[in-house]
């Protein structure tokens, strides 16, 4: 499929939904999918570096998924862990900077030394950004900013009326990155699930069937071209939109 390179979305977010249940249709344990969904990854990185793409945050792991099954939750660590681990050396041949949002002190502490290590390495380099949301929840991280702005108000170091969209916004994980413009999810499902809540307010949202592990550059590029043949007014009318 083509795609116009000169119209793409600067940043891509995805909330990778599917591989549980992909795994159980085919009558084996959900940690099949994750694995799955692993290989997805790898691919779709290589993709939307290889398109032009500067930002892709990935949900990979929710607040919320803390909650499933222990022996999950563990597998899923393993994974990341190892994905981090084996990827490294690619990351640094491809200039890809690893970043990563979320409640991150609530990972295991060897993941979070992995991950540490990942982003450090990673530093320099200029290319695509892989932003990892992990152990990640929009609501949390709103309440996360807001009480960052309260406490600077009852220090004496801002006013209440000082704090406006941007100020806020530099409490927000997501700080040094722009907000997505387009925002996709497979699997299915037609929600957002507590993600990127205030930074996907003006994100084209593409939803598809395709569970995570069966999603291919292909499946990228005709969301990409659905964003292209969209018009955003982020408020205004379309006869504004093509008078600008």
């Amino acid at each position: 499929m083509r795609i116009d390179k000169k119209n793409l979305p600067v940043h891509i977010a995805i909330i990778m939904d599917g591989n549980g249940r992909w795994a159980q249709k085919q009558g084996m344990m959900r940690l099949f999918g994750h694995q799955a969904g692993v290989k997805t990854v790898k691919k779709i990185v290589e993709a939307a570096r290889e398109t032009g793409i500067s930002v892709l945050t990935l949900y990979a792991f929710s607040t919320e998924n803390w909650k499933r099954p222990a022996d999950e939750v563990s597998g899923l660590m393993s994974l990341l862990k190892s994905y981090l681990q084996n990827e490294l050396d690619s990351m640094l041949k491809n200039n890809v900077r690893l970043s990563s949002i979320g409640q991150l002190e609530n990972l295991p502490a060897e993941v979070q030394k992995v991950l540490k290590k990942s982003i450090a390495e990673t530093a320099g380099n200029n290319g695509l950004i892989l932003n990892l949301a992990l152990s990640y929840g929009g609501r949390i991280e709103v309440i996360s900013a807001a009480r960052q702005l309260a406490e600077l108000c009852l220090e004496g170091k801002i006013k209440p009326t000082d704090i406006d969209e941007e100020l806020f916004e530099s409490k927000l994980y997501t700080a040094d990155l722009p907000d997505p413009d387009l925002l996709i999810r497979t699997g299915g499902e037609a929600r957002l699930s507590n993600f990127l809540l205030w930074q996907a307010s003006y994100a084209e949202i593409y939803f598809t069937d395709t569970a995570w592990p069966d999603f291919t550059r292909d499946d990228l590029f005709a969301a990409i071209n659905s964003f292209q043949q969209r018009q955003r007014r982020f408020g205004r009318t379309s006869e504004q939109v093509i008078k600008k």
